[in-house]
């Protein structure tokens, strides 16, 4: 297995390079100038090619990139153009608020998800496999933003039941001291229920959000799977046995449909983290997305780069415990 991991961590190499080169000339080719917008529309020519030279735009491309892939390799993002923060200590700080959200909104896909598509394949062609297409269908129709700003007006503006922005109200968070980063984990290891309670009440509607499209997603690739073992001969055996239904589709079903649903599962999580751009934006949530977002609409090319390589890493390292996973969901699997 070790081998298996070292084999595809260093196939992560050329990914990862591609991906750099990409975000760097994705960015050089986005209309405007990182010095115009610090230095502001008043700012004299001379003014702005010391700025230029100061920052390192002056020089070629190819000085450029590789100035910032070898500044990668020693773990040195550089700071942010307009803030001046230093682009790590920046990811260290809004990392734990897009994978909380990510974990929350991956959660509902999956205890929703699952069980739909689970009861969609067992009542195939009948109003509960409909009705679950129906839903899947519209879920992963719906824009993200457009869904964001309705649950907003729902159930911020018109029923005041929910938050409609941030992590935490400023009267909880006067007497809250996290430690991991994680709202609710630190909440419950301090057995603080009140912050508890005002954090998944600013959980809820984002996460809600976000689990859409990846829950319309888990419920198709769970009704398809399971339709296609629900044929299988050991299945019948079961029944001929006569084994309960309800044991013949969890034990016998859903264990052996579990191998696509995984990779579903994994390959969503990973895209949630590069997804959460829209939905962090739209309810102010202060994880690396939204921090994505101001730094392409100010051209800051260090926490673009920083932030984006950042989620490309974690994503191909997500995609790599899934396939390690495989040998445990399925015996028969061997990693070589």
């Amino acid at each position: 297995m070790w081998q298996y991991i070292l084999k595809r961590l260093l196939g992560l190499i050329p990914v990862l390079f591609g991906i750099t080169l990409a975000v760097f000339l994705l960015l050089r080719l986005i209309p405007g100038d990182p010095a115009v917008v610090i230095a502001g529309e008043r700012a004299t020519p001379e003014q702005i090619a010391a700025l230029r030279s100061q920052l390192g735009l002056d020089q070629p491309l190819p000085f450029q990139y590789f100035a910032f892939l070898s500044n990668l390799l020693q773990l040195k993002l550089g700071n942010s153009i307009i803030s001046g923060i230093p682009v790590m200590d920046e990811i260290l700080s809004r990392w734990a608020a897009t994978f909380e959200l990510s974990i929350a909104a991956m959660g509902i896909a999956i205890a929703l998800g699952i069980p739909a598509g689970i009861v969609a394949a067992v009542q195939k062609n009948r109003w509960q496999d409909q009705v679950t297409i129906a839903i899947s269908l519209i879920g992963v129709s719906l824009p993200v933003y457009w869904l964001g700003l309705l649950l907003i007006y729902l159930f911020s503006i018109t029923l005041n039941w929910l938050p409609p922005s941030g992590r935490i109200s400023l009267e909880a968070g006067l007497n809250f001291q996290p430690m991991t980063g994680f709202y609710v984990l630190d909440s419950l290891l301090q057995l603080n229920f009140p912050v508890f309670i005002d954090v998944l009440s600013h959980l809820f509607l984002p996460a809600l959000t976000l689990a859409t499209i990846p829950l319309a997603i888990v419920a198709r690739i769970t009704r398809s799977t399971m339709l296609e073992v629900l044929t299988q001969d050991y299945i019948r055996t079961a029944k001929a046995k006569g084994v309960p239904d309800r044991w013949v589709v969890i034990r016998h079903g859903l264990k052996n449909a579990l191998l696509p649903i995984n990779t579903t599962i994994g390959l969503q999580f990973g895209t949630l983290l590069g997804g959460a751009i829209l939905t962090e934006t739209i309810f102010s949530w202060a994880g690396i997305g939204s921090w994505i977002y101001e730094g392409i609409l100010t051209r800051d090319y260090p926490v673009v780069q920083g932030g984006v390589v950042f989620v490309a890493i974690v994503f191909v390292l997500i995609n790599l415990l899934v396939d390690i996973s495989y040998a445990f969901v399925d015996p028969r699997v061997q990693l070589r």
